[in-house]
């Protein structure tokens, strides 16, 4: 009888610890981690991407999962987190330069593109890239090209093109500059033709001479403040990213005009999915991975996030492109020659320590001259 009665409050016991584990074990779940605002959520009429995955798992293969998503502000913050151990997670979306570090510092683990069919339709101007040159950590999620964003009511069609614009005294108080140092540089080296990833310190000496030279006429150093700025007609001129320029152009006021164009030389992005080598469901997040790659799902985030999509799915699907308009299939998917070739050329890469260090003391020095 004591045995029995045991034997009972195990079970018991089993069962509340499942209860309180929120139910069944039966049900799998996926860890994601991603950047804030960068995912179809549902809001506008949107697909909501995790709970559409959500069902689709559960008719494709007659099992519930269940999605915990986060969202992290930076690479760093994103970085810093994973490599502490503090928290783990199956799938995240990193930027290409943190990718590259990833990748060097064992933090992400090869795919089984097996369970990725739709890495197919991944446009081949997208592989081997720099920071994964064998295709073997990641899967491209969306990219971009950083140009500049004016007010054509303020701004003379003559003085547009290239990077002088933000340095034009014409425009004295009404122009704004990156808060940050890599972004803010990169604008200088880019219009003198200095290299980004440049090692030398007298290249990056050459830049923050020409950011001290701009100095006068900025208006401000700014991050997301931007969108406000812009929209409000408070400055008429600043660098951003080009799937950025819509949601500005959708909010611009009455009296504004926004207009965006690329300079000769200028800064691409691709942001990519991976898998830590802590991820608890490797197959899991692989499958994932595939159903972002899905026409669903690349169509509703493209045309919700507003970034191009390298997914041919995605930017050859008629109703995409009539959704989207031909001024934003034009800035956003700009023939600037082969892409793979520029991104190489122009994108940030991550620099040394010691060479960070240099940078921000630079920067410091410029904003507070």
């Amino acid at each position: 009888m004591k045995k029995k009665l045991i034997a009972l409050l195990a079970v018991l016991t089993v069962a509340l610890s499942l209860a309180a584990c929120g139910g069944s074990s039966d049900v799998r779940e996926l860890n994601v981690y991603n950047w804030g605002e960068y995912i179809s959520d549902g809001s506008d009429d949107s697909l909501d991407t995790i709970r559409a995955f959500e069902e689709w798992y559960k008719a494709e293969y007659g099992q519930e999962v269940k999605v915990n998503y986060n969202t992290y502000p930076s690479n760093e913050d994103m970085y810093s987190k994973l490599s502490s151990g503090a928290v783990s997670y199956d799938v995240v979306i990193p930027s290409d330069y943190m990718i590259a570090r990833m990748i060097e510092e064992d933090m992400l683990q090869p795919l089984n593109f097996d369970n990725i069919p739709n890495y197919k339709y991944i446009n081949d101007s997208f592989h081997g890239l720099y920071y994964d040159p064998q295709d073997a950590y990641s899967v491209p999620y969306t990219y971009g090209v950083v140009g500049v964003i004016y007010d054509a009511n303020v701004v003379d069609p003559a003085d547009v093109g290239d990077w002088d614009l933000m340095w034009n005294e014409k425009y004295s108080g009404s122009i704004l500059q990156y808060n940050n140092s890599r972004d803010a540089f990169g604008t200088a080296q880019y219009k003198l033709g200095l290299d980004v990833n440049s090692a030398d310190k007298a290249d990056w000496d050459k830049a923050a001479e020409e950011l001290l030279n701009q100095r006068p006429v900025v208006k401000s150093y700014v991050m997301d403040e931007i969108y406000n700025m812009l929209e409000s007609g408070e400055a008429a001129i600043g660098s951003y990213y080009a799937g950025d320029y819509f949601t500005m152009k959708d909010a611009e006021a009455e009296n504004i005009d926004l207009q965006f164009y690329y300079p000769p030389r200028t800064n691409f992005f691709v942001d990519a999915m991976c898998i830590p080598t802590t991820a608890h469901d490797k197959e899991l997040a692989e499958i994932f991975i595939n159903y972002m790659l899905s026409e669903e799902a690349g169509i509703a985030n493209a045309e919700y996030i507003n970034y191009a999509s390298p997914n041919s799915l995605v930017y050859e699907n008629p109703g995409y492109i009539e959704d989207m308009g031909e001024e934003a299939m034009a800035v956003l998917y700009p023939d600037l020659g082969n892409f793979s070739e520029l991104y190489n050329q122009f994108a940030f890469r991550d620099m040394s320590p010691e060479m960070l260090d240099y940078i921000n003391t630079l920067w410091e020095t410029v904003k507070i001259s």
